[in-house]
């Protein structure tokens, strides 16, 4: 897999927790410059596959390559990618600034380069006057904004994002997917979970809907949408709802 030329390659990419599987042999092919829209109902297994390609969680089969292999090559892939979690993994006690200059040591980031990426990034989204505030003292979504800015600190070529507008304002959410199109534009590559479907069909070149540890869709959210005969106007809503039922019919095999 080491040659191949997309972003993300999974291949039956499995994890078991006892008898439980939460992710049942996912296979992912996405192309580099590209928004990956991953959708799926709570307990999918979302964001466990997430956390085998972040190197987070060691699967239990399959394998995996994004500039490495998630479990041979942790390194190169841990520079190599951005994430951002439900939860940003920020410190309560550190300010705003003070986390960012935190997270641009350990990526080793030159001083100068990374405080003029961290005053770009607090300026564009807003967080400049409250750059020296602590932490705890930030709304819900002034914490995801600074996970976000965190995860882009170093300038990844393939971001995981999980849920990244949750707590956000309206205004502060339309800043948020606007960095994300101009991520895939620059030739970033971007894997984007999250349940507002709105922002994944606006955003997304290819939709994966997880269901029950398993890839049940995949495609252009055009093309699955076409695929509901049951509505002139479908939407991504009705893909979602058609193929997370559990009798119900599937819009397309995956592969």
């Amino acid at each position: 897999m080491s040659s191949t030329p997309r972003a993300i390659d999974a291949d039956g990419l499995t994890k078991r927790f006892g008898s439980a599987t939460a992710v049942d042999g996912v296979d992912l092919a996405v192309e580099r410059g590209t928004v990956y829209g991953f959708l799926g109902p709570n307990g999918a297994g979302k964001t466990t596959t997430m956390r085998m390609l972040t190197t987070l969680t060691r699967p239990t089969a399959g394998n995996a390559w994004i500039a490495g292999d998630p479990v041979t090559d942790r390194g190169a892939v841990r520079d190599s990618i951005g994430y951002l979690p439900e939860e940003p993994p920020v410190f309560d006690e550190l300010t705003g600034r003070e986390q960012l200059e935190y997270t641009a040591r350990l990526r080793e980031i030159p001083r100068e380069r990374s405080q003029r990426r961290i005053d770009g990034w607090l300026e564009r989204f807003s967080l400049s006057a409250d750059a020296g505030k602590r932490i705890d003292d930030y709304s819900k979504g002034m914490r995801q904004k600074i996970g976000l800015v965190q995860a882009l600190l170093h300038e990844p070529a393939v971001v995981f994002l999980d849920e990244p507008t949750s707590g956000l304002d309206p205004r502060a959410a339309r800043t948020v997917m606007n960095a994300i199109r101009e991520l895939a534009d620059d030739g970033h590559t971007v894997f984007l979970s999250t349940h507002i479907l709105p922002v994944v069909e606006e955003l997304a070149d290819t939709v994966g809907v997880l269901f029950d540890g398993r890839i049940v869709t995949e495609g252009d959210p055009d093309e699955l949408t076409a695929q509901i005969e049951s509505e002139a106007d479908s939407t991504l809503e009705d893909v979602f709802l058609t193929v997370t039922t559990d009798h119900g019919p599937t819009v397309s095999e995956h592969r």
